[in-house]
């Protein structure tokens, strides 16, 4: 990799990958739209460290200049609309964000003809409501966020299949982790509702199960497949922790491993999501030796203080 192209590179994952690849002296370009001065990004000044260009990916012209002009040789596919409330409220712009996005990109690096190694980014989602899934499972998905990440899901393996791009698909359980402000989702939730002492509220009925894998297992896990693109091309990958929790299980263990306690109530209004689900990644870590190697009781506290800075 010399010249790489990370869309999504300002998110939340994104930027803990970027900021990664900056230390390795990689040349990376980051696509945005919107700027948060306060975020993770922008606070490891990584806007300065980047080629960081306005480049909304819909805009398939746009896409493709981005790849060209940069001499693009490796991506990374990041880039989505991913709060599943979101998608409910805005279909079109989900599906436009995750679906035509996806095709965007791997439509002008098919035209550029120069990139080495693609990696598209995908979710355990994608599985619809498949209680413990592998990847040998079909994909599905009932509603916006679910059928838009499985269809951008099997486009990409289109693309590999049809056009012979050298694509790795990877399917992440719940990331967690420093720099996530999107404050719907459970953990950022509970950092904020401690440190404001306010009172959590739990959109579901509490006993909804998740995979809950750290952000910094998840950077070694796109560090790995992207040294190995070749050998594992036209594959997907599921990538998670054997941390499974309900949503009150993850309050009360949060609430012991910081000593804290939190108030919560619950609201019992979930709309079309999944029940429980948790993937099986015993295939990544037969195939390139990957698992997780942090847990809940390991991060929060330092996860704790970065919120702790962050809000104060």
């Amino acid at each position: 990799m010399k010249n790489v192209l990370v869309t999504g590179g300002n998110g939340f994952i994104g930027s803990h990958l970027v900021r990664y690849l900056v230390s390795k002296k990689i040349d990376v370009t980051v696509p945005y739209i919107d700027i948060d001065k306060n975020s993770y990004f922008h606070s490891h000044q990584l806007h300065k460290k980047t080629r960081f260009v306005y480049c909304n990916l819909t805009d398939f012209n746009k896409t493709f200049k981005l790849i060209k002009n940069n001499n693009i040789d490796f991506i990374f596919h990041l880039a989505a609309q991913s709060i599943v409330e979101n998608a409910v409220e805005n279909p079109r712009d989900t599906f436009n964000s995750n679906i035509m996005a996806t095709v965007n990109v791997l439509d002008a690096a098919r035209q550029w003809g120069r990139v080495s190694g693609i990696i598209v980014t995908s979710s355990d989602k994608a599985y619809g409501k498949i209680p413990k899934a592998s990847e040998s499972d079909p994909l599905g998905g009932d509603h916006p966020y679910e059928s838009s990440k499985a269809a951008a899901d099997l486009i990409a393996l289109t693309y590999f299949k049809t056009y012979h791009l050298p694509i790795v698909v990877t399917r992440f359980g719940n990331v967690y982790g420093e720099g996530d402000l999107n404050f719907s989702r459970i953990i950022p939730g509970i950092m904020e509702v401690i440190i404001k002492n306010k009172e959590l509220k739990i959109r579901s009925d509490g006993k909804y199960r998740r995979d809950y894998v750290y952000v910094g297992d998840i950077l070694k896990a796109l560090i790995t497949i992207s040294k190995n693109t070749k050998k594992i091309e036209g594959q997907a990958f599921n990538i998670s922790s054997r941390e499974n929790l309900s949503v009150i299980e993850l309050v009360r263990l949060v609430s012991n491993i910081l000593d804290q306690k939190i108030n919560y109530k619950i609201l019992n209004r979930t709309v079309n999501e999944i029940p429980a689900q948790s993937i099986n990644f015993n295939k990544i870590q037969k195939t390139l030796g990957w698992k997780p190697e942090n847990d809940l009781a390991s991060t929060i506290p330092s996860i704790f203080d970065w919120y702790k800075n962050y809000l104060r």
